[in-house]
């Protein structure tokens, strides 16, 4: 297989479950760039759409949004002139424009991997294998975690059963992606969001070694060092003090007596799936 082909490394799970600082840590790499949700960039809006940050970032929101970089959009060395041309582009292929992407990129050439964390697509993980080099992170919050974090988001929105509606979305989704991930020719690396918020350099360590590369200590402190390039992702980006360092939300473990969430590991089938996906690597044993 080619050694020029482009690097791509993917991160894919749940929304909410640690993928935009995952990304900054990776991006405070030398030899990694963190691209954000690319994916989500990348698509051609639908009808409809133009509300969207990414519709919005065709026009003259590219002259007002920031990216990590410091930048406006338009000024991004990465992004501004790939947002020029979808301008006129659009109806391009994804593949043509993850290519134009990387191939732009001031990094082109170099041993560098791009990294989109863009977390429910599965269309770049279909590229060919001829033209990318590819890897996938599937990354996991455990399910007691998210669904607590998201359910209370569903309680302030006025949902019905909000624990178990995203219960079942925590199952439903997660297991769609190891389906896929299964069936695809591309490297997987599983991580828990709890393996890597409560032992974040052991966790990066072993995705150095898996990457092929050295790990640095720089990628403790993301918002420190990234040289990410993220224009769509959660707000952490922008959040100096959130993003400083790599911090385990467990408000979770303050709810007085089992919750709801608690209860879905009384379901075998998620309580195999969260040992299976949250815990592969053994990192929290005492």
């Amino acid at each position: 297989m080619s050694s020029k082909r482009l690097k791509l490394l993917l991160i894919r799970g749940l929304g909410h479950s640690g993928t935009t600082m995952l990304d900054l840590a990776l991006g405070a790499h030398p030899q990694i760039i963190g691209l954000g949700e690319a994916a989500r960039i990348l698509a051609t809006p639908r009808p409809g759409d133009e509300h969207r940050g990414p519709s919005q970032l065709r026009g003259a929101h590219r002259f007002e949004r920031r990216c990590t970089c410091g930048v406006v959009a338009a000024e991004c060395p990465i992004w501004g002139p790939q947002l020029e041309w979808l301008r006129l582009h659009d109806q391009a292929p994804m593949q043509e424009k993850v290519q134009r992407l990387l191939m732009d990129s001031p990094h082109a050439g170099e041993a560098v991997w791009h990294v989109d964390s863009y977390q429910d697509d599965l269309q770049m993980t279909r590229l060919p294998e001829a033209l990318f080099d590819i890897r996938i992170i599937h990354l996991v919050r455990d399910v007691r975690s998210w669904v607590h974090s998201r359910a209370q988001a569903g309680r302030k929105a006025g949902q019905r059963w909000p624990a178990a509606r995203q219960l079942a979305r925590w199952w439903r989704v997660n297991a769609k992606f190891e389906r896929a991930f299964r069936q695809s020719s591309y490297p997987v690396f599983r991580l828990g969001y709890e393996e890597f918020a409560l032992q974040p350099q052991r966790s990066l360590q072993l995705l150095c070694s898996w990457l092929s590369i050295e790990f640095q200590e720089t990628m403790l402190a993301p918002g420190l060092n990234s040289s990410s390039h993220i224009l769509a992702g959660n707000r952490v980006r922008f959040d100096a003090d959130r993003s400083r360092k790599i911090a385990y939300d467990g408000a979770w473990l303050a709810e007085p007596g089992p919750t709801a969430a608690h209860l879905g590991l009384l379901l075998p089938g998620v309580a195999r799936m969260n040992r299976r996906l949250v815990y592969f690597n053994d990192l929290l044993r005492r």
